[in-house]
Order: structure tokens, then sequence, then C-alpha cells
């Protein structure tokens, strides 16, 4: 199984910067896809961000040139920087991970709220 932990989230206002950060545990090394996803309220969850151990990225449209997903292969852990911000990204963010076999996991989910 794979564990894994979100953090960074908070309120910003429009035209700020925050940093996601999703800490995986566990089996780590099974894991071949790693992706952000969000849900703002009343809203399905949505793509926002992927990639896997090629380091090939993707981004939902609404996001790019704005968002960048990185992860650090030491520290197990995955980031989204997100600049340049706007109320629509206000949403909970949840990291997802993909390992060998198909099963996915996710996170607990932390608060995006950009407001002025």
């Amino acid at each position: 199984q794979v564990q894994l932990v979100e953090s960074g989230g908070g309120s910003v206002q429009p035209g700020g910067s925050l940093r996601l950060s999703c800490a995986a545990t566990g089996r780590v090394f099974t894991i071949y896809f790693m992706g952000w996803y969000r849900q703002a309220p009343g809203k399905e969850r949505e793509l926002v961000a992927t990639t896997n151990l090629h380091d090939n990225t993707n981004y939902a449209d609404s996001v790019k040139g704005r968002f960048t997903i990185s992860r650090d292969i030491a520290k197990d852990t995955m980031y989204l920087q997100m600049n340049s911000l706007k109320p629509e990204d206000t949403a909970v963010y949840y990291c997802k991970t993909v390992v060998y076999g198909g099963e996915e996991y996710w996170g607990q989910g932390t608060q995006v709220t950009v407001s002025s």
C-alpha cells in the first residue's frame, strides 16, 4: 500500500502563489503515475496536472502556464507550484498515485481558497 499526505494549502489573494506537497510512504517503489486533482463545491473532481516515472507532464488547459508539477525522488514527495492564482482555482486539492497492478491511492485533500 501507499499512503499520501498533502500539505501547503491555505488562503491567498488573487495573483498570489502557493506550493502544495504530497508526501508518499509505504510501497513507493511501486508508483508509476502521480497527479493532482481538485474538486470545487458543487462540481466534480477534475484533473489538474499529472506526471510519471519518465517525468512526462500533462496539465489542464485552465492551469497551463500557471501551475507546475514536479517531484523529488529522494524525498518521495510530489509538488504543485501554483502561481497567478485565480478565484476559480478555489477547491480541495488531492494528490493521487497509481501503482503497478492498477491500484489507486488518494490523499486526504488540502483546501485552497483564492479570494480578495
